[in-house]
């Protein structure tokens, strides 16, 4: 996770601290104002503040998000990041390890305002070890509430995939398929081996993802973003 950019401001706020429930406006001013290097989160409705994080975190992060570029990179409308602010509703405000997201201007269902991202991206990806309780209750509530059409749980020691994926108002799991790859159904060809992952072994990793960007479904998608992007113009 990382920090939100700091507002210049004269005016005294209270500070943020862990438990607290705040609505996101709140949040948000308080979060600003906070000195540099606070990170906190805000999940339905309560003021969480993350223990530091190790070095494995930040390879994993690095290595989801070669896997997400690599795919954006063949998917045009698509953009991805790393903690990014991401406003939910008025009590959720996160800042997922990773993200891939469908521009507005190609159909997706989130927008940009002063420079944060608003409304649910369609795929959020956290790396969980520690957080790994409050990644797979809290956090996954907030997502599923607020319309995250895919949630993956990277899990560290012991070393799980959990895929979540929304089938109407509720998330189910996705299981993996053939040779245990995990194959995204809401980005078609975006295939994940999680043994590859884990492994840190990018050849891998890059060489199963070609293989889901080969697919027909993949070149029907980017095809279908296409369409609505031609519409909203």
């Amino acid at each position: 996770m990382s920090t939100v950019e700091r507002a210049q401001s004269t005016k005294v706020l209270p500070p943020l601290k862990h438990g607290q429930h705040l609505d996101q406006p709140t949040f948000h001013e308080r979060y600003e104002a906070m000195p540099e290097g606070t990170w906190a989160e805000l999940v339905g409705g309560v003021v969480y503040m993350p223990s530091p994080l190790r070095t494995e975190h930040g390879e994993y992060d690095d290595d989801v998000a070669y896997w997400l570029v690599h795919y954006k990179r063949h998917t045009k409308g698509l953009r991805s990041g790393k903690n990014s602010t991401v406003i939910l509703d008025v009590i959720g405000e996160t800042q997922p390890d990773g993200h891939l997201r469908i521009t507005q201007e190609w159909g997706g269902q989130t927008r940009i305002e002063k420079g944060y991202i608003v409304g649910a991206p369609e795929l959020v990806i956290e790396i969980a070890r520690s957080s790994r309780s409050y990644d797979l209750n809290e956090k996954k509530g907030d997502y599923e509430r607020t319309g995250v059409r895919e949630y993956l749980v990277v899990e560290l020691d012991p070393d799980r995939i959990h895929w979540f994926i929304r089938r109407g108002d509720h998330f189910e799991d996705l299981p993996p398929g053939a040779a245990g790859i995990y194959r995204s159904q809401v980005f078609p060809g975006l295939w994940l081996d999680p043994k590859a992952l884990y492994a840190q072994d990018l050849d891998r990793l890059i060489e199963v993802l070609e293989q889901g960007l080969a697919t027909p479904e993949h070149a029907a998608f980017a095809a279908r973003l296409a369409r609505a992007r031609r519409k909203r113009r």
